[in-house]
């Protein structure tokens, strides 16, 4: 309770203190939210009344792709999906410091498997935002929280056709509760965002039963040689060909209280809570078409992660605790080909090492720009290697291709 009341005073105080000067044109319909990042290399279909006291930005985007799957001693098996449809909606009411942001997603890779007693995930962000000038966003309601640097990016902006097994593990995803943002962006010189949240911590659409764990979050982000071109941070590969060198390097921590997930936001059901505490580390340059990228990711708990059903003890289920690390590269053409090489590894903690492998993944993909990353052709060959504690091990590779479009 009385970390709710601080949280609040704050508030409060940078309502109080901050600036309320923002610069937004009457034609301009580009909303930057920190906390929901998007790649649109336009600024979507923006309608505004004639008054300027409401706007509606309408912004779509798929993902269709084909795969061919082969795992060891098993037949190949092609695989045809819509990976991701999303829709977005976001606006001012009132005064461009009032702002909102919706996105709602309709593929099944998206929604998920439909459980009996379960809530449907279409709602993917649906979050208010005070914006008292460019320096400070406030926001109330579900979004990402600010995690890893691959989950932050939209899937739309990613140089392969999905994340990174670590970040499948180990982010924080998405989280309804407040957020204070405060960003210090300069083009030539030192940069630094602080990003704070305070969430339920059991992940998107919960309506379960009320605890008294939260989630607290902290991230911050320094550019040493000042911000990316066009939110560069956003988006991989440097498809703007940055003419300095630019550099990100950034962490975050986060306590979730009481998870009731195997993956805190994410993830199955445990029989009993569990504390999580996760470390998020990244490292991001790009200069002349080279861009490469670094993280860590871990996550543990200090308490045992296996959790039992008190009705029957076979039955169990369990914190995925370890730590990963990814390390990816990439060189744009001018004629905007480009190509990608990443590599993961993936430790699992030393309590569920019998339950669970550990993982090695090799990719190498090539993608096409057609229009930025709204509209790109990729292709993508992985190959995995996963690692049991009998010291057996299993390979699998998929080969896949992937339309992006979207505005």
């Amino acid at each position: 309770m009385k970390k709710t009341v601080l949280f609040f005073l704050l508030l409060l105080a940078i309502s109080s203190s901050a600036q309320v000067t923002i610069e937004q044109t009457k034609h301009d319909n580009d909303i930057k939210l920190s906390a929901l990042p998007y790649y649109s290399f336009g600024k979507g279909i923006g309608m505004t009344s004639p008054d300027s006291l409401f706007q509606l930005n309408i912004r779509f985007r798929m993902q269709n792709r084909v795969s061919y799957i082969q795992e060891e001693d098993e037949n190949g098996a092609y695989q045809g999906q819509v990976r991701r449809l999303r829709l977005r909606l976001d606006g001012y009411v009132g005064n461009p410091k009032f702002l909102y942001a919706l996105q709602l997603s309709f593929a099944p890779g998206d929604v998920g498997e439909v459980k009996e007693g379960e809530n449907i995930n279409i709602i993917r962000d649906a979050v208010v935002f005070y914006r008292p000038n460019k320096n400070w966003n406030i926001s109330f309601g579900q979004t990402k929280l600010p995690g890893n640097r691959q989950r932050v990016n939209s899937s739309g902006a990613l140089q392969l056709t999905d994340r990174t097994i670590n970040n499948a593990r180990f982010t924080i995803d998405r989280d309804f509760g407040f957020q204070v943002h405060n960003m210090n962006e300069f083009k030539d010189k030192f940069s630094y965002n602080f990003k704070t949240a305070i969430s339920g911590g059991e992940g998107r659409n919960q309506t379960g039963n009320a605890d008294d764990g939260v989630a607290v979050t902290g991230k911050a982000e320094l550019f040493p040689f000042g911000a990316f071109t066009k939110d560069g941070t956003y988006f991989e590969g440097d498809i703007m060909r940055e003419k300095k060198p630019k550099l990100m390097l950034s962490g975050a921590f986060q306590q979730n209280n009481h998870a009731q997930r195997t993956q805190g936001q994410l993830g199955n059901d445990l029989f009993e809570r569990r504390t999580m505490k996760s470390v998020l580390l990244d490292a991001m340059f790009k200069y002349k078409g080279w861009a490469a990228m670094m993280s860590y990711m871990s996550r543990t708990t200090p308490e045992n992660p296996i959790t039992y059903n008190p009705e029957d003890n076979t039955e169990f289920n369990y914190v995925y605790v370890g730590n990963g690390f990814d390390y990816q590269a990439s060189y744009i053409t001018k004629s905007n080909y480009e190509f990608i090489a990443r590599y993961s590894l993936q430790n699992v903690g030393n309590e569920i090492e019998t339950l669970t492998p550990n993982t090695r993944q090799y990719s190498i993909g090539a993608t096409k720009y057609i229009w930025e990353h709204t509209f790109k052709l990729q292709a993508e060959l992985n190959y995995d290697t996963l690692q049991y504690y009998d010291g057996s091990s299993k390979n699998l590779w998929f080969l896949r291709f992937q339309v992006e479009i979207g505005i």
